[in-house]
């Protein structure tokens, strides 16, 4: 059987060109009408749902603010549950004042150059000390004492390492004068002044060991500190206070 193509090619391309154009148009069609679906989901969601999330979510708020200030005693459970909440960071910044007599021990001469103490003062907010005592050894045990001082150490435990610093920094000695003690013996007066390496007194330092020059040490658990230590201020020489 012979079939012969009576269409001329250009009918043919016509119709291809037909074809291909209603494909397009419908392709075209389709996409319009899903963009239009979805601007108009989204616009549902503008202005309809999130409108209404807004309003419960007003309504939660408004519901459990009335309950908050039905709630008795609301103020005093605030304040009690902000104040557990800043009990971790107080105990770190509390100052462990008891070591002060730990460097105290640490810091007092052997004979013959002993000295006594009649005022101790710490002051944690300048990070300071202020001592006065009498040596009956003159100012020869005085010099020992604030050479002492200086070289007396300190070590403690943070991040699993041993940490060692000096007690002291600016020690300066003063107000040197002679005096009687109780006794009617002559002594010495004098008062030193140095500021100290705050991590001497802080809680957050562990297992702190303070290390007098003649390797004696004293530690946290260090409780036993000689009568001998403290006195009573010498008087002036002649009997004045």
């Amino acid at each position: 059987m012979i079939e012969i193509n009576l269409i001329p090619d250009v009918k043919q391309e016509y119709l291809k060109a037909k074809q291909a154009r209603m494909m397009v148009i419908s392709g075209a069609i389709i996409v319009s009408i899903v963009s239009v679906a979805i601007v108009a989901l989204l616009a549902f969601y503008l202005f309809v749902a999130q409108a209404l999330l807004s309003s419960n979510a007003g309504k939660d708020i408004e519901d459990k603010q009335k309950s908050l200030v039905a709630t008795a005693d609301l103020t005093n459970m605030l304040t009690l549950q902000s104040q557990l909440a800043n009990i971790s960071s107080l105990h770190d910044k509390e100052n462990m004042s008891s070591r002060m007599f730990n460097v105290l021990g640490a810091i007092l001469p052997a004979q013959p150059n002993q000295v006594t103490f009649s005022t101790v003062k710490y002051d944690a907010e300048t990070k300071s000390m202020h001592i006065d005592g009498q040596a009956a050894n003159g100012f020869v045990a005085v010099d020992v004492f604030k050479k002492t001082i200086e070289a007396t150490t300190f070590s403690y435990q943070e991040d699993n390492k041993i940490i060692t610093r000096s007690v002291a920094n600016n020690v300066v000695l003063s107000n040197m004068s002679y005096g009687e003690d109780a006794t009617g013996a002559k002594v010495l007066r004098f008062t030193v002044d140095f500021d100290y390496d705050p991590s001497l007194f802080a809680s957050s330092s562990k297992d702190v060991v303070v290390i007098g020059p003649d390797k004696q040490n004293a530690t946290d658990s260090y409780k036993y500190l000689p009568t001998s230590l403290f006195s009573s201020r010498a008087n002036d020489v002649g009997g004045k206070n």
